[in-house]
């Protein structure tokens, strides 16, 4: 048993890296003496794409009662980085991990790091959810300070850990790290939602269709959604017609152009567009009345909403690009298709609907017992050298 500390973002700022840590530390803490530092305020409230849900009790998921919890750092608050290394110091961790995915956290991270070589010497992983943002890539000062601070933060770690075999080749290249020392690990399915009964789902959202095309998740300009709006319009009319396109999730970068691509499509009544982040109670209804799940990305490391997708069981047609054509290839019900093909998503919309697909199959490499057990032989490894 070890004492592990965790350092990830809290669910002031609500994202899929915030279910991510939960579901982490409470898969370590079966067998470990598990803390998190949550990062609290990673910017300014106004900057954030997602500020609208900023603070909003939309999650029920909760650390387990034997995960001690520090929430927690803010991005403008030095005094609330010395109480978590205090926090951090009292827990005496063999290992910290810091989980990147975006630069707005470098310095806390950064601090951490400092503070840790400096003091308690623990052993250092850095996991990567993100090689890069595209949002910060696209902005010229972001991608500086993103790789400078990258370079720091990653400089002599212990370990470092990804979720694909392509993310690990990237982040090699990317940061000039040894691959020896970079290890891949799963990323754990979301299986903490309920099943609902399709009939209800749709009753409940006023669906009338029987073949019911879902889009979940952030409406980022690399996911693609124009061109499952492009596909919708090119079915035949005998499936168009009894068909619903539902696209469900907050606008970020890209979000208006999906907006207006909507209000301008042939189809437009068929289609339904809920621009929002989506509350845990209300998650169930999207996936339980769909019949095919869509992600049409341009690029990706991973993608949480897919790995809703799969707990219930449905086809998911998906972009065969980065790590996601890896992880997915083990989910029998996928269907690959080429980045910005709008012909291929429709062929595949119509294989579904023609011959729907009965997925089963054994999930168990994406359970968190096993995402916690090749994070432990991580661990093991770094901690006997």
């Amino acid at each position: 048993m070890r004492n592990i500390c965790i350092v990830g973002p809290s669910k002031q700022f609500l994202s899929g890296l915030s279910y991510y840590t939960i579901r982490l530390a409470n898969a370590l803490s079966t067998s470990n003496n598990v803390s998190v530092v949550c990062l609290r305020k990673l910017l300014p409230q106004f900057l954030f794409p997602g500020r609208e849900h900023v603070g909003k009790k939309i999650s029920d998921l909760e650390f387990l009662p034997n995960v001690t919890v520090y929430d927690g750092m803010d991005y403008n608050s030095p005094l609330s980085w010395i109480r978590a290394f205090h926090f951090i110091k009292k827990q005496n961790p063999d290992v910290i991990i810091l989980q990147w995915w975006t630069s707005s956290v470098a310095h806390m991270h950064l601090v951490l790091k400092m503070l840790n070589i400096l003091s308690l010497k623990s052993k250092l992983i850095i996991e990567f959810h993100e090689v890069v943002d595209p949002l910060e890539e696209a902005i010229l000062p972001i991608r500086l300070y993103s790789r400078i601070a990258g370079r720091l933060l990653t400089h002599k770690a212990d370990a470092y850990v990804t979720h694909s075999n392509f993310d690990k080749e990237l982040i090699a290249s990317k940061y000039r790290l040894d691959e020896e020392k970079i290890h891949t690990i799963p990323l754990g399915l979301y299986d903490h939602y309920k099943q609902i009964d399709r009939k209800k789902a749709r009753s409940a959202l006023k669906i009338k269709e029987k073949f019911v095309i879902l889009s979940f998740g952030l409406i980022r300009r690399y996911k693609g959604i124009p061109y499952l709006i492009d596909a919708f319009e090119r079915l035949p009319e005998e499936v168009a017609k009894n068909a619903r396109l539902l696209i469900v999730g907050e606008l970020w970068e890209g979000g208006d152009e999906v907006v207006e691509r909507v209000a301008a499509s042939k189809r437009r009544d068929q289609i339904t567009l809920m621009p929002k982040y989506v509350s845990d109670k209300d998650i169930p209804l999207y996936f339980s009345a769909a019949d095919v799940i869509v992600f049409p990305y341009t690029r990706a490391s991973q993608s949480g909403a897919a790995h809703i997708a799969m707990c219930y069981k449905k086809p998911i047609i998906v972009s065969n690009v980065g790590g996601l054509e890896e992880s997915m290839s083990k989910y029998e019900g996928t269907l690959f298709i080429p980045p910005g093909d709008a012909d291929a998503i429709a062929r595949a919309l119509i294989k579904c609907y023609e011959r729907p697909i009965e997925v089963k199959c054994n999930l168990a490499d994406l359970g968190w017992d096993t995402v916690a057990s090749k994070y432990c032989d991580v661990i093991n490894r770094i901690g006997n050298k």
